[in-house]
């Protein structure tokens, strides 16, 4: 099991850091209270469920559980295939100024200690950990994207992070999908529903297929579909984006959206570990 500690003072990135993690098929825990640590630890090892594991230990804890943290780290190192402490930290100024932008409560502020005084006491709480940080992360200069990019390469080892890619059909007459990110209209295409003959048939059967590949705008519009995904497909992947939707939409969501999606999915199969076809409206028919 690879076992991931993440910690730090607050402010610095903790939850950005753990949501890329997660993002990326680690199981997450947050504000987990240090004396839990071998227990939950042994449990993950031991389950089958869970091989990549990452846990949040911060100012929250009591003192004297974050004393005995090297003790326990030391413990788990001897029975754990893998064990990495990430210890993420700024410099005071950017800790008061994400403060003071986010409006926040730092956990160890009360009405006599100061945001200030919270911070420098924060420091002392888990110098434990601190000291035992395998990887040291200084997020002043870092953006949130530059975060989540750094977590990747150095903390979880992945180079390049799969983005899933879900290309789906549906009807306009029955709404927008609320998920898609971008939306194409094809109803200027030859409509088959006009054909008695192909009426009954949808955009995945060979009759439809064939009429709509004989058509000069039903290709030109596929292939301007496909050169603009082809075009931006890898920019949003580097934004450490996880899902792209493409919704083709036509009138019914039966015919011409239906075999774009079949024409896109084939085209893009062999580029994307994970790229997924949705036809709305057929799967409601089911």
């Amino acid at each position: 099991m690879k076992l991931i500690i993440l910690s730090g003072r607050s402010g610095s990135g903790k939850s950005v850091a753990l949501q890329a993690l997660e993002d990326l098929g680690f199981y997450c825990v947050d504000n987990l209270p240090a004396k839990l640590l071998p227990a939950l630890a042994h449990h993950f090892e031991a389950s089958a469920l869970h091989k990549k594991v990452a846990l949040c230990i911060d100012a929250r804890n009591e003192a004297d559980d974050i004393e005995s943290f090297a003790e326990s780290v030391e413990d788990l190192s001897t029975s754990l295939n893998s064990i990495e402490i990430v210890y993420l930290d700024a410099q005071n100024d950017v800790l008061l100024q994400r403060y003071s932008s986010t409006r926040r409560k730092h956990p160890l502020s009360t009405v006599t200690v100061s945001l200030v005084e919270a911070i420098d006491k924060e420091s002392a709480l888990l110098a434990p950990i601190h000291q035992l940080a395998t990887l040291q992360i200084d997020t002043t200069q870092l953006s949130v994207q530059s975060l989540r990019q750094l977590i990747q390469e150095r903390v979880a080892n992945v180079t390049h992070q799969d983005m899933t890619l879900l290309i789906q059909s549906f009807g306009f007459k029955f709404g927008l999908p609320r998920d898609a990110d971008f939306v194409f209209d094809v109803r200027c295409l030859p409509n088959p529903f006009w054909d008695p003959s192909l009426r009954g048939y949808t955009g995945v059967d060979k009759p439809v297929q064939d009429f709509l590949s004989a058509e000069p705008d039903v290709i030109e519009m596929y292939d301007d579909i496909r050169e603009f995904i082809e075009r931006w497909i890898d920019r949003f992947a580097a934004s450490n984006r996880s899902y792209i939707t493409v919704a083709i939409g036509c009138t019914g969501g039966q015919h011409r959206s239906v075999y774009l999606v079949e024409l896109l999915t084939k085209a893009f199969y062999s580029r994307f570990n994970n790229i997924q076809k949705r036809h709305r409206e057929l799967e409601n028919e089911m």
